[in-house]
């Protein structure tokens, strides 16, 4: 096998978790191979310079080999070799920190039923009270 298709590929090595993200990645022009938008049908070979853009990161890589079935994390070393500069890497770690506190400062959705009866019950008896505070 000397090369393999863009999407497959990107989906064997684990820059996108599914092969559909992948070719919808393709489409989308997030990927690059040596500067130039690629289709999913893009054959890779090895040698190719490849940039996918990420929703938090801009990844470069380099092909080693070309790989058709998805294999452990521990193998794809082997199969490329990642060119991102650490700053990008560490620009993406502060974004990625940024948003889990942002996440975890402000409430996911609205409360649900039993969050509304405590918040309910709370209300009422800080009217109550009042209404005893105010009867001279």
């Amino acid at each position: 096998m000397e090369s393999v298709r863009i999407d497959k590929w990107l989906w064997a090595v684990r820059l996108c978790k599914t092969r559909q993200l992948a070719a919808d990645a393709c489409r989308l022009a997030r990927v690059r191979i040596a500067g130039q938008e690629v289709k999913a049908a893009r054959e890779v070979r090895p040698g190719d310079i490849i940039t996918v853009e990420q929703p938090d990161i801009t990844r470069t890589v380099r092909v080693l080999a070309p790989l058709e079935k998805r294999v452990g994390a521990g193998l794809v070393p082997g199969y490329m070799e990642d060119l991102t500069p650490p700053e990008e890497r560490a620009a993406a770690r502060r974004r990625a920190e940024e948003s889990a506190l942002n996440r975890v400062s402000s409430p996911p959705t609205k409360p649900e039923k039993r969050d509304r009866r405590v918040m309910t019950a709370f209300l009422e008896q800080m009217r109550k009270a009042r209404e005893l505070e105010s009867d001279p």
